[in-house]
């Protein structure tokens, strides 16, 4: 078996960081078109056009800078808020008073919103509220009074902002929430998967020995002793919910990172198998094999981990109805789905023993086969009723892909 370990990244601030590529883009192209449309509003046009040739290389060359948390750093932040800044308190140098009394747009215009917006995504609400406040104070020193449209604009790039930081914050915390959630999941099924292997191997092993132990006496009586304690020791370690500590990018707006092991079996695929074949060695003395007469076509992987969960539930019947009952194995080849039953005539499952039995860790049935159907796309049913045995039915869809990979 080949692991490979699957990093998944998930992160919904990057479509920000690009939307405000474009924004700081489109906005400078904005403040440009505003000055050369009120040319003649500006006494001094000269600071102007110096203020836009800056301003138009400074956005230009710091596109890389907002594509990223990690590459928008503080001392970008706080040079990009000084030239909003900056671009702010020259406006009535440049313009005329009847510029500034109007309500004319200052020189940065829009443009300064962006900078406030990436205080906003790299740092969340508090961050957006600090680059906020020296903004609002450079609007209204530019005013020279707090005019209704400039405390407009101000409450506006405020609000906008905070609220902007917010969501960037809660969407951090629901991205850890899901990759938790994702590896949680992952860690589950490889987990299920091992212990399928364990229960149809060592802990059979353990089992046997266990009991020719006690029957034979002596030395093997300790020795059956001593596998019965580490039955049950493996047993709890199996069932045991110990799920590895979440990794979390050490770059928050990368996202949440998840660690997924993805298990492939390494087999030749020749094509699909006939389920006939696989269960057919099953059949014995006491065990009976009913099938279709034309082949029952599976893709191998799936072939193989249905067969294997019928072999569970005839170590059921051998384990719980004794050596003497008898068991009968059904294929039946539907439309949309391959169906098993392996019925037998024990005395039947008691009321509550399959759930004591998963809080004791003997994982036979959880596992072995309710576990094996589920990651195939199928089901298992149970029905037992004491005194007239105990029938397991199992369903896997045809249209299920290759179930090589868990």
């Amino acid at each position: 078996m080949a692991k490979q370990v699957r990093v998944v990244r998930m992160s919904v601030e990057q479509p920000l960081w690009r939307a405000l590529s474009g924004y700081r883009v489109l906005t400078m192209l904005y403040a440009i078109g505003l000055f050369a449309s009120a040319y003649d509003e500006f006494d001094r046009p000269g600071i102007a056009i110096a203020f836009y040739v800056v301003l138009f290389v400074w956005t230009l060359a710091t596109l890389p800078r907002v594509q990223s948390a990690v590459a928008c750093t503080k001392r970008f932040l706080a040079v990009d808020l000084a030239i909003a800044l900056t671009g702010i308190v020259l406006t009535p140098l440049a313009a005329d008073d009847h510029h500034i009394s109007s309500g004319g747009p200052t020189l940065p215009s829009i443009w300064t919103a962006g900078s406030v917006l990436a205080y906003a995504i790299k740092g969340g609400w508090r961050w957006a509220a600090f680059a906020s406040t020296p903004v609002a104070a450079a609007n209204l020193i530019e005013r020279g009074s707090p005019a209704r449209d400039t405390v407009h604009n101000v409450v506006l790039v405020w609000v906008a902002s905070i609220a902007i930081g917010y969501v960037v914050e809660v969407a951090r915390a629901s991205e850890r929430t899901l990759a938790r959630a994702l590896e949680i999941e992952a860690t589950t099924r490889e987990r299920e998967r091992l212990a399928r292997d364990i229960h149809d191997g060592v802990l059979q092993v353990l089992a046997m020995v266990q009991r020719r132990g006690a029957v034979l006496g002596g030395e093997a009586g300790e020795l059956g002793r001593m596998a019965g304690e580490q039955e049950i020791a493996l047993r709890t370690l199996v069932s045991g919910a110990l799920v590895p500590v979440s990794r979390v990018s050490l770059d928050a707006a990368e996202g949440a990172v998840v660690r997924a092991v993805e298990v492939e079996v390494e087999e030749p695929d020749d094509g699909p198998v006939d389920l006939r074949a696989l269960l057919a060695p099953y059949a014995a003395a006491k065990v009976s094999f009913a099938e279709p007469g034309a082949p029952v076509p599976l893709p191998a992987p799936a072939a193989k981990e249905l067969a294997a969960a019928v072999g569970a539930a005839l170590d059921n019947v051998r384990r719980h109805a004794g050596e003497d009952a008898r068991a009968w194995i059904l294929v039946e080849d539907e439309p949309r789905e391959v169906v098993v039953t392996v019925r037998d005539d024990g005395p039947g499952i008691p009321e509550g023993r399959l759930a004591q039995a998963e809080g004791e860790g003997r994982l036979g049935v959880a596992l072995s086969i309710r576990g094996r159907l589920r990651d195939l796309g199928g089901s298992a049913e149970l029905v037992s009723i004491p005194g007239q045995g105990t029938e397991v039915e199992l369903k896997v869809p045809k249209a299920r892909g290759k179930a090589g990979t868990r």
